[in-house]
């Protein structure tokens, strides 16, 4: 009988290729068991471990799981009516909190340093019939980037990823704490602020650097460098560029084992924006971005002439990124905590503007004629945002300014004082912008965006009958 996988032909060669070598690996290492995991609509990652014996059926044929997890906000509540006709989502597969399949990507395998016995696949999301699931971000950003392949570009980015990495004082495991969402724990800082990439602040945190790097650099993801942020116990990582799919599952997978890694030593990292605690920086998450053509494996933003700052390509894809900024700061900025970030004279944007080597505009235009690693940078980002989501929205905006030819406005040199669209000051208001955004419903379809409009709206709706402790509640564990 034919595999789940054979029967819709759902893999390529290099996929069945992988899945030989993983099979033999797993034995090879006697490995124990195997989690399966797929990012959820937030980029946090959910899944299932199975013991390595059950590997071969799973990696052919799925393992099944329950379709309320794409119903869920960030506080794990399921905001769709899932007994009702269609399950609230208007399909009749996911009625009734009925299953569906996650399918192991066999490239995507991975063995976990910190829990050696362990090995780690990255799913994709199929219904009984071989349909992908349409709410499966992993496989929306695919069916982007496909478009984009098909026109003879590849997807080259670089992530920048700030965060907080704090000691756990008390992690609040009374039945009195739990709760959706529970109390967040209580923590201290490593080092005092405010001493951007200080030799001293970087060996107080040396220790807890040395655990994450030797973890992230075991779990083969490529990392660049370490370094002291401006706030206090405030780090940044960096990452060399990967094509296509890489830098968002680096993403994904990063903030995961940072997170499960300083757990195991007393550590609690934070990819939330702003955390309500004293003296503390907002963190951002700057993509870095560039086209690459496939034949020649030339840049495709390098300028040909003089006093360009871009290619006619690349300055079309720029013009695309800040006509749809306020739209994408829905994916870019998905939290509320997020709009804590955006005001003048911080290093972070609040215009949609760009500008050459300028660190206050949203669009950092880097590089020039006769430079390999001439690129767009986009401040928008923060880093609790769904990877797949954020890469997928940038890459929509670019290729509607290249499909357009739309050219943007003269660079701002004074980014805080140069007219410009702002962009939103909260998360409802890019909600509305995305609600009216044609080139987003065209690239994700209607029925993507109204599920992401409905999540979005029920977080805020629980905002509005919080207090103040909310977002510090809401995020400080989640992400």
């Amino acid at each position: 009988m034919p595999s789940f996988v054979d029967k819709h032909g759902l893999w390529s060669a290099e996929q069945q290729q992988a899945a030989r070598a993983v099979e033999k690996d797993v034995a090879g290492r006697g490995l124990g068991v195997i989690r399966l995991s797929f990012a959820d609509q937030h980029g946090v990652l959910r899944g299932k471990t199975i013991v390595a014996e059950e590997l071969p059926a799973a990696l052919r044929n799925g393992c099944s799981f329950t379709t309320t997890l794409l119903a869920k906000d960030t506080s794990h509540r399921t905001v769709f009516p899932v007994f009702t006709q269609g399950g609230g989502f208007g399909l009749r597969e996911m009625q009734g909190a009925a299953d569906i399949l996650m399918l192991p990507d066999p490239t995507t395998f991975k063995v976990l340093p910190w829990a050696p016995h362990t090995g780690w696949l990255l799913c994709d999301l199929y219904f009984a019939d071989g349909r992908p699931v349409p709410f499966s971000t992993r496989q929306l950003y695919r069916n982007t980037l496909n478009r984009l392949n098909e026109q003879g570009y590849d997807y080259v980015t670089g992530l920048e990823v700030e965060f907080h990495v704090f000691k756990l004082e008390n992690p609040h495991l009374k039945p009195a704490d739990a709760g959706q969402p529970g109390t967040p724990p209580d923590v201290s800082l490593i080092t005092q602020g405010y001493q951007y990439l200080t030799e001293q602040r970087y060996d107080q945190h040396d220790e807890i650097y040395e655990i994450l790097r030797k973890n992230v650099q075991g779990l083969g993801l490529p990392l660049r460098s370490m370094e002291v942020e401006f706030g206090p116990t405030q780090c940044e990582f960096t990452f060399r560029p990967g094509r296509n799919l890489e830098s968002a599952d680096t993403m994904v997978l990063f903030r995961a084992a940072a997170k499960q890694v300083a757990r195991r030593h007393g550590y609690h990292v934070t990819f939330m924006c702003r955390p309500r605690l004293p003296n503390i920086f907002s963190s951002g998450w700057h993509l870095h971005q560039s086209l690459q053509d496939r034949r020649s494996g030339a840049n495709a933003f390098i300028p040909t002439e003089a006093g360009q700052p871009l290619s006619a390509l690349g300055r079309h894809f720029l013009a695309g990124l800040l006509d749809h900024a306020p739209a994408s700061a829905a994916f870019a900025a998905p939290t509320i905590n997020a709009y804590r970030r955006y005001r003048p004279y911080s290093l972070a944007p609040d215009r949609a503007i760009w500008g050459q080597d300028n660190r206050g505009v949203m669009a950092r235009v880097l590089g020039g004629l006769g430079d390999a690693a001439t690129r767009i940078e986009n401040r928008l980002g923060e880093p609790a945002a769904n990877p797949y989501l954020y890469l997928a929205s940038q890459l929509a905006a670019g290729m509607d300014g290249i499909a357009r030819e739309l050219e943007p406005p003269p660079s701002a040199d004074a980014p805080y004082e140069t007219p410009a669209p702002p962009l939103p000051r909260s998360l409802e208001a890019a909600l509305a912008a995305l609600r009216e955004n044609a080139c987003y419903r065209a690239a994700f379809g209607d029925l993507f965006v109204s599920y992401f409009l409905h999540i979005k709206e029920a977080e805020i709706a629980r905002f509005q009958l919080e207090v103040t402790e909310w977002e510090h509640r809401e995020y400080f564990e989640m992400f």
